[in-house]
Formats: structure tokens, C-alpha cells, sequence
């Protein structure tokens, strides 16, 4: 079930066979759209013609005019066979809160169900060895806030992650995961076992093509869309180096409200540059939801986009081998 989505008109294919060409982000798409006009003069446009536009390249016009959008049909079949749905920016299933990013990306990839309640999100994310006091948080946090109609995002890692999720699940309220990797792929993450429970309340979503295996710029780069998906983002425990500080730094520089739970490193560092507190044993959990539910995610500016990608590291890489149909 994909909640309000509709099915994809036929003229979406030029459009996701785009989306598909490594390097063609969504700033790059909104680029060659408006400089071509649809996608189906981008994909007739001579390599020549293409590097007119600013950062296309050989390789990627290269890539641009042999992009085929037969294969591309024959890629989407494959896909939806698994229950894998993509979704473009324009369809109205695409998460609200993400697509007010400048950058938000010009393709998901969701199997399961995203309903227009989830936009009401908080991400909820730390360490993948928390303490036993962070294991107890991060279930209180998670499952207080589903338990109120607060979807829960995270990135379905072992430790808080998978501890957010299935907090989640348990207080009968709903899930988002955000992935790394390919949807095709999620068998194979160490906490898989999570998948039915998570796809039954909820999602998992990628921008990644559904067979794209794990680089480690791409875990980075899903701390983008998991602040981005979420009206908050709440970091349970972590330390000054942990993979949750660049969901934090993410959630700062897109206007996402950042919490943080008090006596891990990189928690009280956080506290330390101004985010909030919370101690899940004092926290009035109505009055959180509420506020959590009547924020109003910011359109960022580009600039902010090109700031953040300097601080941030890689842009996920798209590389995939091609699927056996």
C-alpha cells in the first residue's frame, strides 16, 4: 500500500530513466529540465548539447544519451514484482517534509506504506553499542511518541536504530526506515529480522536504485534524507565521532528541531552548541508530541546545500551492478 499514491503515468519513464543515470542528482535534474524543458528532450540531447549545462561532463552526458528507457521499463517491472514502488518528486506520495529541500532527491524507492500522518516524524537515532540507559531511552522515547501518532524515523542499524523501530512497532505506531543501500538489498543488513515488523508499520525507503550494495558514503549521505523525512530529530546517546552527529549536523542546517539526550559524549556536545534536552524520565510526553507535530519544516536554500555538502562529506554514489531479470 503506498497510502495517497497514484499509479505512474506512462510519461514518468523518461523521467525515472533519468533519475537512474549516475550523478544525476536533484539538483543536477532540475538543471537539465530546465534547460532542455522535459525529460524526454534530455534523453535526445547530444552529449555536446548536454555539456552546455553546469556540471554535466563528458562522463555523465555520456551516460545521459545512452540511457535507455526500455531497459528502464524492463528494470521497473523487476522492481515492483518485489513490492518496491518508485516515487517522483512531483507524485503526492512523495514525503512533504522532505521534498522542501532544495536537494531532496528527484526519486524514492519505498516499499511499504507512506501515509500523509507521516509527516508528523521524528527521527529518533544514536549508537549502534548503546548502554544499557541508552537502550532504556531509546525505547521510552521511541515508543511514547509512537504511542501519541509520532512516525518514527531512523536508519534500521543495530543499537538505537533498530531499538527506535521496534519501540515503535510494539507501541502500535508507525515506522520509517531510511537505508543505505538498495531496497533489494535489506536482506542482507544484520538486522533484518526487523523487515516484516517495520514493513507492516511502515516503510523503508532509499534513494538508492533497489540492487545498489553498501559504500560507506552512502550511510553517511542517508542522514540527509533522515533528518530531511522527520520534523525533529532526537540523538538518544552517541559519541563525538558517532554516525548520529551527522544526522544531528543535518537537522541543524536543514531547520529540523534537534534534541538530545543528556550523558553521552557527544549528546552533551551537542547540548553544549544549543540543542535541546531531554531526559525521557521527566519528559511530558503529550506536550513533546505536540510540538514535535505543529513544526514547520523550512524551505532551505540552495546555498545551505552547497554548505552542507562542504562539511558533509560525498554525496551518495549511485553505482549498482545491472539486476538479473
Amino acid at each position: 500500500m503506498m497510502g495517497t499514491a497514484g499509479p505512474l503515468p506512462d510519461d514518468n519513464l523518461a523521467y525515472i530513466t533519468l533519475c537512474l543515470v549516475p550523478g544525476v542528482g536533484g539538483v543536477l535534474l532540475r538543471r537539465l529540465l530546465t534547460h532542455f524543458g522535459t525529460p524526454e528532450d534530455v534523453l535526445r540531447a547530444s552529449p555536446a548539447a548536454l555539456m552546455h549545462v553546469p556540471g554535466v561532463g563528458r562522463k555523465i552526458a555520456g551516460a545521459v544519451s545512452s540511457a535507455s528507457p526500455e531497459r528502464t521499463a524492463q528494470l521497473l517491472a523487476h522492481w515492483r514484482s518485489h513490492g518496491i514502488t518508485p516515487i517522483p518528486l512531483d507524485n503526492i506520495a512523495y514525503p512533504n517534509n522532505l521534498r522542501r529541500l532544495p536537494d531532496s532527491p528527484p526519486l524514492l524507492f519505498v516499499q511499504g506504506s507512506l501515509l500523509p500522518t507521516d509527516t508528523a516524524a521524528a527521527a529518533v537515532v544514536g549508537t549502534r553499542r548503546p548502554t544499557a540507559v541508552g537502550k532504556r531511552a531509546a525505547g521510552v522515547i521511541a515508543g511514547e511518541l509512537a504511542r501519541r501518532g509520532i512516525t518514527i524515523v531512523s536508519g534500521m542499524a543495530r543499537g538505537v536504530d533498530s531499538l527506535a523501530h521496534q519501540a515503535a512497532v510494539r507501541a502500535g505506531g508507525r515506522t520509517t526506515a531510511v537505508l543505505g543501500l538498495g531496497l533489494l538489498r535489506a536482506g542482507e543488513l544484520p538486522t533484518a529480522g526487523l523487515l516484516p515488523d517495520i514493513l507492516a508499520a511502515g516503510a523503508l525507503i532509499s534513494e538508492l536504485p533497489p540492487d545498489a550494495g553498501v559504500l560507506r558514503q552512502n550511510l553517511v549521505a542517508r542522514n540527509r534524507l533522515i533528518s530531511g523525512m522527520s520534523r525533529a530529530v532526537i540523538v538518544v546517546e552517541t559519541g563525538v565521532e558517532g554516525g548520529s552527529m551527522y544526522a544531528a549536523r543535518f537537522a541543524r542546517r536543514q531547520g529540523r528541531a534537534l534534541w538530545a539526550v543528556p550523558g553521552s559524549a557527544g549528546c552533551d556536545l551537542l547540548l553544549a552548541e544549543g540543542a535541546h534536552p531531554l531526559d525521557p524520565r521527566e519528559a511530558d510526553w503529550d506536550a513533546l508530541a505536540e510540538e514535535i507535530r505543529g513544526l514547520e519544516p523550512p524551505v532551505m536554500p540552495l546555498e545551505a546545500v552547497r554548505q552542507e555538502r562542504l562539511l558533509e562529506g560525498p554525496a551518495p554514489d549511485y553505482r549498482t551492478p545491472t539486476p538479473k531479470l
